[in-house]
């Protein structure tokens, strides 16, 4: 499969990124597959766990599936995960250290914001796609349209939080291409449980 070398072209693959804490790699691989299967193809495994590098080696061997890493904080990790496959880069924030070198990699990038400083430490990076993160704890939609109002160019995937009750709501506001959820992936769920949990997450309104 070709790379997806843009992030907005990632952020509109769906309606939903599952955001993934693997605990057990041997299980990246089915989790993949019923995701995919569900329509779910964009997945961040967040690298919150010892095993999230050998998920995304696992991940990545799935047809259709394009496979980032999350939780990103440091250049080091960057290394990592891009030997490990990783087709795109998502971080709980932006500092100008870390936002350069991947920016210079040219690798698809979605750092998390939270103020205007934030946006504008991305936009000085020559960025306009960011995960508005944590997202209900940081006022919510009515924060995001409040902070989305001074940056026209800017999009957003809101991250934290979101529930499918409340996707709608984010997804009708037109700067959000996207949201990140964990819902998809419950503790205890069966591989078919996760497919009609993805296929949800496809059919919502966007």
């Amino acid at each position: 499969m070709t790379p997806v070398t843009n992030i907005e072209a990632i952020m509109r693959t769906s309606a939903v990124i599952p955001v993934l804490v693997i605990d057990d790699a041997s299980t990246a691989r089915p989790l993949a597959e019923a995701l995919v299967r569900g329509g779910l193809k964009v997945l961040e495994v967040t690298l919150r766990t010892p095993a999230a590098l050998d998920a995304i080696r696992e991940m990545k061997q799935v047809t259709g599936a394009i496979v980032g890493a999350g939780t990103v904080v440091s250049t080091d990790q960057f290394a990592q995960v891009m030997d490990a496959g990783a087709e795109f880069i998502v971080s709980p924030g932006l500092t100008e250290r870390l936002g350069s070198v991947i920016v210079e990699s040219g690798v698809p990038f979605l750092p998390g914001v939270a103020s205007a400083g934030d946006i504008m430490r991305g936009y000085d990076l020559g960025l306009r796609h960011f995960k508005f993160f944590p997202a209900e704890t940081s006022g919510g939609l009515r924060a995001l349209k409040a902070l989305a109002a001074p940056f026209h160019e800017a999009k957003f995937c809101p991250t934290g939080g979101i529930s499918p009750a409340t996707a709608p709501d984010w997804l009708g506001f037109d700067p959000v291409l996207c949201v990140g959820g964990s819902w998809v992936t419950p503790k205890g769920a069966s591989m078919d449980e996760i497919e009609q949990l993805a296929r949800g997450a496809v059919a919502l309104p966007r």
